[in-house]
């Protein structure tokens, strides 16, 4: 499968992304973080940790990367439901874990929704880890 990954490109990827995110049938929840300008806020950081998978020049995947200078955090791993089990989400994953190790990171985090088995067994079977001694607070400001 002839599957390119890419850097995430503002504006014309952005339709297209959203459209993936809206339609990933759980663990994906489309919020104000997920805006245009808060897309761009990101892109202005390390765009070079917001990646897409195409095949036929429609994005099929996507994942987001952070990293602060200490830590990495990766979110928004999504796979068009009729490529999945077929190596893209472990592209995706690959190339921003080697992006992330690149720019000095050597611990990261992840979050999953606590009712996607399907995405934590992928994550359990790459070598990660439920952190279980820590607990994830959130909080949005108006």
């Amino acid at each position: 499968m002839p599957v390119n990954i890419r850097e995430f490109y503002f504006p014309n990827d952005y339709a297209p992304t959203l459209k993936l995110w809206e339609n990933i049938e759980v663990g994906i929840h489309v919020g104000r973080s997920d805006t245009p300008e808060e897309i761009q806020k990101k892109l202005k950081r390390d765009p070079d940790l917001f990646l897409v998978a195409e095949l036929n020049d429609e994005i099929i995947g996507t994942v987001i990367g952070g990293y602060d200078g200490r830590r990495g955090i990766i979110y928004h791993l999504a796979v068009h439901k009729n490529v999945r089990e077929q190596g893209v989400g472990a592209m995706l994953m690959n190339e921003v874990e080697k992006r992330l190790q690149a720019k000095g990171c050597v611990k990261c985090y992840l979050l999953v929704v606590t009712d996607n088995e399907n995405a934590i067994q992928f994550y359990e079977n790459r070598g990660w880890r439920e952190m279980k001694e820590d607990r994830i607070f959130g909080k949005e400001f108006p």
